[in-house]
């Protein structure tokens, strides 16, 4: 017999549960056991007046923007409404049927003050990476380091050359170009204008990669390659040099607040510069598992460096004609470094050496004499160089390919391959989030033990 519908009579009284309705195998399930912010109303509260409305639960917020890292829900407003709707996200963020939405304004008014002031993006990341820790998913032996250009909201059509920029009318600029001169005042060093500024994001960088150019930030991983979890992200403009400075800071930030420094740091050769190497053996006492940035192996058939013999008691160069290159031929009467502003140090043949030598055509066939510009940082260029003949290198180099998944993962499923947020700040804070939704995702997926579903088992 033909059914027929109730006829959109409603009930007077309902019975409704929303935990009844959430699959006992939702991602949201395992995300909500191992997202803990107990913490938050006391890291939070000198930045909220004692007199007044009541406003929002920030814990409320801190959900909703959990879910929309998580399924890649990039706008606040859209968020707002899919949080209505889904009662999967409301059993998460702890709203009933009946409790309502917070408007998409809230965010942009908390991020701006309390949020920012406080950092609290930042500490709701390491609450979950103190949690990933203590379920034994940081292991502390191995770190990689890595980081990925992320398009800025910045159109390409407005740029203007970078001595042409004008800032002189400060009171009617916006946030991000307020943010953005307040670092050049701050700044110790003189910069020097870069080629193509964006007049909307001024701080994001003008790169090339990849193809046709674009204004970025990067998003700096430092990942433990135990679980491919996520020790610390910064964002820095698109410049190598940000970059690698970026890899100091997050090294010291995660010994400082969690006491784990790596016995070894794997990188590609963006970080296998003399200087970030000196840094690793000699200051931090970790195993660069890094290709070595080197410059002086030569193409022409002529002698490279590394065909000369380095004598560490000596203090020289030996040649292949077991002649001397030395920093100085003749003593001076005041004591000199030889360091030049590279922080190298040139060491030369003698001049009549080398004009009676059968390989000076191989050598220096140009020039009267060999010179050979040894880094300050050499020994720990050596430290590189023979950790690359071992076999933990190899494993090392597979390892490194985790924090590449996490960036794909980033950009194809979290759907941040184009920033919602101006100024270095604002990158900041989509590149905690997601790092943070990241963390939570993999406890969910790992350590959540899903029961099995026993209604549409047969009997």
């Amino acid at each position: 017999m033909m059914g027929q519908g109730s006829g959109g009579h409603r009930q007077l009284f309902y019975s409704f549960n929303l935990d009844d309705h959430v699959p006992s195998d939702h991602l949201l399930r395992g995300i909500d056991r191992f997202l803990d912010l107990g913490d938050l109303r006391r890291h939070l509260a000198p930045f909220y007046s004692h007199t007044g409305r009541p406003s929002i639960d920030p814990r409320l917020l801190i959900r909703m923007l959990v879910v929309g890292y998580c399924f890649g829900i990039r706008s606040e407003r859209r968020l707002c409404e899919e949080v209505h709707l889904n009662l999967a996200y409301r059993w998460f963020c702890r709203l009933g049927l009946e409790d309502q939405v917070p408007d998409h304004s809230t965010f942009s008014k908390n991020r701006h003050g309390r949020f920012r002031d406080s950092d609290t993006l930042r500490f709701v990341f390491e609450q979950v990476l103190e949690r990933c820790v203590r379920e034994g998913l940081v292991g502390g032996e191995g770190f990689a380091i890595d980081a990925s250009l992320v398009k800025a909201d910045a159109n390409r059509q407005r740029g203007v050359p970078g001595a042409e920029a004008d800032w002189s009318n400060r009171q009617s600029i916006s946030r991000p170009v307020r943010e953005y001169l307040a670092a050049l005042d701050q700044a110790e060093i003189e910069k020097s204008p870069p080629k193509n500024i964006s007049l909307t994001d001024p701080a994001a960088q003008w790169s090339a990669a990849g193809g046709p150019a674009f204004y970025a930030y990067s998003a700096n991983y430092l990942i433990d390659i135990a679980a491919g979890i996520v020790v610390d992200v910064e964002a820095t403009p698109a410049h190598k040099i940000d970059e690698i400075n970026a890899t100091k800071t997050m090294i010291e930030r995660v010994e400082d607040r969690f006491d784990l420094k790596p016995d070894r740091l794997i990188g590609d050769t963006n970080y296998g510069t003399a200087a970030i190497l000196g840094w690793m053996v000699d200051e931090k006492h970790i195993e660069p598992h890094v290709p070595v940035w080197d410059k002086t192996q030569r193409n022409d058939e002529t002698l490279s460096s590394s065909d000369f013999q380095w004598d560490e008691q000596a203090d020289q160069y030996r040649c292949p004609q077991d002649h001397a290159l030395r920093r100085q031929w003749r003593p001076f009467k005041h004591l000199r470094s030889h360091v030049t502003k590279a922080d190298t140090i040139i060491y030369r043949s003698s001049q009549a050496d080398c004009a009676t030598c059968p390989m000076k055509a191989r050598c220096c066939p140009n020039t009267p004499i060999r010179k050979i510009a040894r880094s300050v940082h050499e020994s720990a260029r050596d430290t590189a160089r023979d950790i690359a003949k071992t076999d933990v290198y190899k494993q090392s180099r597979k390892d490194r390919k985790k924090v590449e998944m996490l960036f794909a993962h980033l950009k194809r499923i979290l759907k941040l391959d184009r920033l919602r947020l101006r100024g270095l700040t604002g990158a900041n804070d989509e590149f905690l989030l997601a790092a943070t939704a990241q963390n939570l995702r993999r406890m969910a997926k790992w350590l959540y033990p899903v029961e099995p579903e026993t209604a549409n088992m047969a009997t």
